[in-house]
């Protein structure tokens, strides 16, 4: 199999672990929505610092302990990420999943956003008309919602920060990843210690299955990202583009169909309009991407130097 197949085989997989993870969190119930997270933190630490110590990648990383601009990276990329591990946990535990899908819909839009606030980037035509469609979607869900679509919006601008963050931060997927449920592995020991003594903890209490459960969130959330980094370095950015649609159209299906979640006219009109900007945004990040690809390519006959 050749580089980029398996390139497109890896973010396939990630976008599908990603697109039915509704079904691993509802039955993860009846465990709070931040009891989830605290797990989801602790474990994720122990899978990735055991597959660390395999790989034996504990030198680069502690390289690290004196990079005090990568470490505070490294914390903001950890709360952000908690935001969104949590918001997602809490809308797909309160039958919202439509809504979750829709943060990971906008998500694009958003990402493209900041960087003309932070970034001061200037937008070409088609992006500025795909931003002015998404703002009209949101004003549309929010008519029909009866409230500003929340959950979908923390969605989409914690995880637009969060890469944000990321970029700058420039460490392997596994590193990275660690260091984040390092910074969050004592907030949530302590979490966790405080449902034990309250004796509210549902962790070894419900069923032997939903405890493996549980300690199977480590796994869970850290195979789809490592799987994701092996797509990222073998296809390109446009390709990976493409293939993120995938998990929140899966997402969709599952509020949908498996757990009948309302799709009344409205937010179909809503939806609708997300997907109309996001058409237009695809369709100009592939023109621009093949624009820029022919202008660099090289002539087939040199031009000659014009006369004096």
């Amino acid at each position: 199999m050749s580089q980029e197949r398996r390139g497109y085989v890896f973010g396939a997989a990630a976008y599908l672990c990603w697109g039915f993870f509704p079904i691993y969190f509802k039955h993860l119930r009846p465990s709070g929505a931040v009891e989830i997270l605290a797990h989801r933190v602790l474990w994720s630490f122990l899978f990735v610092a055991a597959l660390v110590t395999v790989m034996r990648g504990w030198p680069s990383l502690w390289r690290l302990r004196r990079d005090g601009r990568r470490l505070t990276l490294a914390g903001t990329a950890a709360a952000l990420i908690a935001v969104n591990w949590g918001a997602y946990i809490y809308g797909v535990n309160s039958d919202r999943i439509v809504e979750t899908s829709l943060g990971y819909f906008i998500n694009p839009l958003v990402t493209v956003a900041l960087g003309v606030v932070v970034l001061s980037e200037r937008l070409r035509r088609a992006q500025w008309a795909a931003l002015g469609i998404g703002l009209v979607a949101v004003a549309v869900l929010t008519a029909d919602y009866g409230h500003v679509p929340y959950i979908a919006l923390t969605l989409a601008v914690s995880f637009a920060l969060y890469g944000l963050t990321k970029k700058r931060l420039a460490v392997p997927a596994k590193d990275g990843l660690l260091l984040e449920s390092a910074a969050l592995t004592l907030p949530a020991l302590a979490y966790l210690g405080v449902l034990t003594a309250r004796g509210e903890s549902t962790f070894g209490t419900v069923s032997a299955g939903h405890t493996a459960l549980l300690i199977m969130a480590g796994a869970i959330t850290a195979i789809p990202l490592l799987m994701f980094a092996g797509a990222a370095n073998r296809i390109t950015l446009s390709a990976i583009g493409l293939l993120q649609y995938l998990a929140p159209i899966l997402q969709l299906a599952c509020g949908v169909l498996i757990y009948k979640e309302p799709m009344p006219p409205a937010r179909l009109a809503g939806f609708a309009l997300v997907w109309s900007a996001l058409v237009v945004f695809t369709w100009d990040g592939i023109r621009h991407v093949r624009a820029r690809t022919r202008s660099n390519r090289p002539s087939a006959v040199p031009l000659e130097a014009p006369a004096a």
